[in-house]
């Protein structure tokens, strides 16, 4: 029987904007008030489209990882719409360099938007794809670094929202500081509301242990990143000295850093960021490391992709909700009473509101 022909890429379109946030969120390190995205389009010869977003933090970042992207086309133009096979191919070329910060972002907008074509062609959704099937998961919010007053306000939004979990950003000049924000946020949110919190980084390992033995007692459901991500025999020191599960995972870049984690014990659970992580194709390699070694998942970012990953992830725990690109999105991730509800849309659910990216064009 004759196979099948795969569609070939034709070429990619690259474009840039600037959403504003509805609520600026506030950093240790300052407010972002805007998210800076490039949005990719891989275009078949049979017409069909995938479309990714990658979010590069700061406008600085904007117009090079653009180019980047865009100089990719070369290396992919012409090949078979094969997601994997092309991320080895990609991987390969770039060795040398490494595939870590701007370039692992430029190879994850390409790959995320392959797999999108790649159902598209299919004409069934991500999730099916990849032989899942569509659920409802789990969703936390996001609550900033916002003082004590400020976060107890975001955290009783979230409550009225049906949310079941929210995370703080904390780490304020003393350790009594961060108490009080956990304590304010359970007031306001109820007993019953899972709180996380992230450090960003920001402590050393001794001073992580010394506070989270602090924290100990509050009843948190994990403490994030408390010092350096790549810092792995401190993390492992910090889980081994504190009884709240410690959380990494966003700043991994590609399966190797999450198995040198995993190896040394530096956290309890895990979250890559889909984009960090190497796309739709190192998600999934991430997935089966996570199961075969008996950890829970959850995602950093990326909601309307993460959600439908995260269908298909035996050991799925957590979506880390925030709807900082919705504007440009046709359809939003729908939530209800906290749970993220994955449609059975075709492709990834990534369809552009055109009006909106024309509006917020960088």
């Amino acid at each position: 029987m004759k196979r099948a022909s795969l569609p070939r890429i034709k070429g990619l379109t690259i474009r840039t904007v600037l959403v504003p946030m509805k609520e600026p969120h506030q950093t240790a390190s300052g407010v972002v008030r805007e998210s800076p995205l490039v949005l990719t389009d891989v275009i078949t010869d049979s017409g069909i489209i995938g479309h990714s977003i990658i979010f590069t933090y700061t406008p600085a970042a904007l117009k090079p990882t653009a180019e980047l992207i865009r100089n990719c086309e070369a290396l992919v133009k012409g090949d078979d719409l094969a997601p994997a096979e092309i991320e080895q191919k990609l991987v390969k070329r770039f060795r040398l360099l490494g595939t870590q910060g701007l370039v692992g972002m430029a190879l994850a907008a390409i790959d995320m938007a392959l797999w999108d074509a790649l159902a598209r062609v299919h004409r069934i959704p991500l999730v099916r794809l990849l032989g899942g099937t569509e659920k409802r998961i789990r969703a936390y919010g996001a609550v900033g670094y916002d003082g004590v007053q400020g976060s107890a306000r975001l955290a009783e939004e979230w409550a009225k929202l049906g949310f079941t979990g929210i995370k703080a950003k904390i780490g304020y000049p003393t350790v009594k500081e961060d108490v009080d924000v956990v304590r304010a946020m359970r007031e306001a949110a109820g007993e019953n509301m899972a709180i996380m919190v992230d450090y960003n980084q920001c402590l050393s390992p001794s001073e992580a242990v010394e506070r989270i033995r602090i924290l100990d007692s509050e009843g948190l459901a994990w403490v994030e990143e408390p010092t350096l991500a790549h810092d792995y025999a401190g993390h492992a020191l910090v889980a081994s000295q504190v009884r709240t599960p410690i959380q990494c995972g966003e700043n991994w870049w590609g399966t190797l850093d999450m198995l040198h984690a995993l190896e040394t014990h530096a956290s309890d659970y895990v979250m890559p960021d889909v984009m960090k992580i190497g796309g739709v194709t190192g998600w999934l390699r991430a997935a089966a490391l996570a199961h075969a070694k008996g950890f829970r998942m959850s995602n950093h970012l990326w909601p309307e992709l993460s959600a439908r990953l995260l269908c298909c992830t035996p050991t799925a725990h957590w979506l880390e909700y925030a709807d900082w690109w919705n504007p440009i999105l046709e359809e939003p991730l729908r939530i209800e009473n906290g749970m993220a509800i994955v449609s059975d849309a075709i492709g990834s659910g990534v369809e552009w509101n055109e009006t909106n990216v024309r509006r917020f064009a960088a």
